[in-house]
């Protein structure tokens, strides 16, 4: 639907929908899912002009880190086809056919810019001036949803490029040029990884917390499968046990300026810090192909300047610096947001004072993200239910 088409909709849904879920990314398809088989009527609302945005922004190679199997949303399995760890391009292709397959109700090109309290529950202020009501409203726009890029000195006067992650495709532009990435997360160390074997004439990674480092798949095992029975353990256990795993399955690259963190690696993920999954990193480093750097502390006369003093003058620079997750100005008002931005409460939980509003995708488990929006959508789905039963009327 585009944003000239106002509810009610083609699928003949009512005008006041029982459920609105705010993005059509994977969490808010998964609710609208779990919603539909529950007997609510939900529309979804997607601020650009197609569903799934975020993943059709992504970089070409990108994959999951899960397996297919695990990766399934709620009433409908991955294809076979799609491999066991799926492309960029094939999830945007199971997400389509996921919102066919459930006949969701999708209003796209309609932004929400704030969730206030109403006669019906929520209103909704969007796109066009018009209101939205409903009494359940599920926020799923996304973990990553604001790019964001430390403000540097002096990086407004460096001659050369500089992009965040989120605007890099792949390394075609970079060939024959010196780049640095700056964060070792899994989209700094992979974009590494994808320069190396695209052609660029040197690629350096800047690092400031040397990170937890994981095959994705050992003799057969994927990572992803640790992730979920370590959640289920005490994490002091975890971080007894996990030091032992890494020593066995990757290489101590401390001579490569990768040394082992001395945090435990369930106290970071914790913290928000998920492993990095090789996909060939390890191998791009023992070969001298991917340098490790210091981290960038400015920009100065055309070079950068890291923090340990060195200096570097690259050709580009791309800031893997993660992102924002942009809740405040839809609902850090309503008083259900954490010091970093983070909703208090996720799932089947409902913010006290605030019945009827449900988080979903605003995390990154080790267990999957894609696994653990199915099981927050199922959950959200039987709660809202039953607050639905309970309305008067």
């Amino acid at each position: 639907m585009s944003a000239s088409t106002p509810p009610p909709t083609a699928a003949g849904q009512a005008a006041t929908p029982d459920a609105i879920v705010i993005g059509a990314g994977p969490g808010g398809l998964a609710a609208a899912a779990a919603l539909r088989q529950r007997g609510v009527r939900p529309l979804v609302l997607e601020r650009s002009e197609r569903l799934g945005a975020s993943w059709r922004g992504h970089y070409d190679r990108l994959h999951l880190h899960t397996t297919r199997r695990l990766s399934a949303l709620p009433g409908m399995a991955i294809p076979r086809a799609y491999g066991r760890w799926v492309g960029r391009d094939d999830v945007v292709r199971y997400l389509e056919r996921y919102a066919e397959h459930h006949a969701l109700d999708i209003a796209t090109g309609i932004a929400v810019d704030r969730v206030e309290r109403g006669a019906k529950g929520w209103d909704l202020p969007a796109t066009g001036g018009r209101v939205l009501a409903s009494p359940v409203v599920v926020v799923a726009t996304g973990h990553n949803h604001t790019p964001y890029v430390p403000e540097w000195p002096g990086r407004d006067a460096f001659p050369g490029e500089l992009v965040h992650a989120s605007r890099y495709r792949n390394a075609g532009p970079y060939a024959g040029r010196d780049v640095l990435v700056v964060g070792i997360g899994n989209t700094g160390a992979e974009i590494a990884v994808d320069l190396v074997e695209g052609g660029a004439a040197r690629v350096r990674l800047a690092v400031r917390t040397p990170p937890h480092i994981m095959r994705r798949s050992t003799a057969g095992w994927p990572a992803q499968a640790s992730g979920i029975l370590v959640r289920r353990l005490p994490p002091r256990l975890v971080d007894k046990v996990a030091p032992h795993v890494e020593r066995m399955s990757v290489p101590d690259l401390s001579r490569y300026g990768l040394p082992r963190p001395a945090e435990g690696l369930y106290a970071r993920v914790l913290d928000g810090a998920i492993p990095v999954q090789d996909v060939g990193l390890i191998d791009a480093l023992r070969a001298g192909r991917v340098e490790i750097v210091a981290a960038v502390d400015r920009f100065e006369d055309g070079e950068v300047l890291l923090a340990d003093g060195s200096r570097v003058a690259p050709d580009a620079v791309v800031a893997a610096t993660g992102y924002r997750r942009g809740l405040e100005p839809l609902v850090g008002h309503l008083g259900v947001l954490d010091g970093r931005g983070r909703p208090l409460v996720r799932g089947a939980r409902q913010p006290e004072g605030a019945p009827g509003l449900f988080f979903t995708g605003f995390t990154n488990p080790v267990s999957g993200m894609f696994r653990e929006m199915a099981i927050d959508a199922r959950k959200i789905a039987r709660a809202a239910a039953r607050l639905l039963v309970s309305l008067p009327g």
